[in-house]
């Protein structure tokens, strides 16, 4: 019976060591990148004014703005360019800090993220040939609709005209093409990638009729509080102090 009890002993102090050192493996995560002196952003950079290439570098309106905020936390920006359905996951597994990428906050998404304060409007548009039996949004119903994978675009289509109706493509360029080429009637995205996609190719337009409208925020780990309060204060301040606006009026202005 001594034996079996130390035995035991032994079992549970091992247990308890074993707890501590996931509790400290798991606020090492939340906490590594930040110590480091650096704020790592997942983003897609095909989601022109929000994020877009430069040559070698990613610049738009979430860029410019997590910039700011980085600044303010005394913290260096690094912007990682992934597939637009990796961001979250990768929050959530503390891969990255935060995630910008025009994303919309859905009741579906502040099931595994929490989000920021919300610091721009987006509204969802319907782009399609300048000749398509295709005039209004009540027009869609039975069409083949182009989508960006995992985006609001994705969800409330998929939801409103049933994922058989949906292709879904790894980025907005793509879903574009496919609206060229004929393989879907129409695509469903954000009017600023959108009046960017149309200006770029000729014989298309967008609706007159906006699809949504939704706010955008940033994404962060549900158990990362103390970074969302960070984030969320030095956001305020540049609300407040104008600097978030004249950044979305850089890019938004010039469409």
């Amino acid at each position: 019976m001594k034996n079996l009890k130390k035995i035991l002993a032994i079992v549970l102090a091992a247990v308890f060591v074993f707890a501590l050192a996931a509790c400290g493996s798991k606020e090492e995560a939340q906490s590594l990148t930040i110590e480091e002196g650096k704020l790592i952003m997942a983003t897609n950079a095909t989601f022109p004014p929000y994020e877009y290439y430069d040559g070698d570098d990613i610049i738009g309106i979430d860029a410019e703005i997590a910039k700011l905020i980085a600044d303010k936390l005394g913290l260096e920006l690094e912007i990682e360019d992934v597939e637009f359905d990796s961001i979250i996951p990768g929050v959530q597994s503390n891969k990255y800090d935060i995630g910008m990428a025009g994303m919309t906050v859905t009741d579906e998404r502040k099931e595994m993220v929490s989000f920021s304060d919300s610091y721009a409007k987006g509204v969802q548009v319907v782009i399609v040939k300048e000749d398509s039996a295709i005039a209004s949004i009540d027009d869609l119903e039975g069409k083949k609709i182009g989508v960006q994978q995992a985006t609001t675009g994705d969800i409330y289509a998929s939801d409103d005209y049933g994922e058989e109706n949906v292709t879904k493509y790894a980025n907005g360029n793509l879903a574009v093409e496919g609206l060229k080429s004929g393989k879907v009637d129409c695509v469903i995205i954000d009017n600023e990638p959108a009046k960017a996609y149309v200006a770029a190719n000729e014989g298309l337009k967008i609706l007159d009729t906006a699809y949504a409208e939704e706010d955008y925020a940033i994404s962060l780990n549900k158990s990362n509080t103390d970074l969302q309060k960070k984030v969320n204060d030095a956001l305020k301040e540049l609300i407040a102090d104008g600097s978030v606006q004249k950044i979305i009026d850089k890019y938004i202005s010039a469409k």
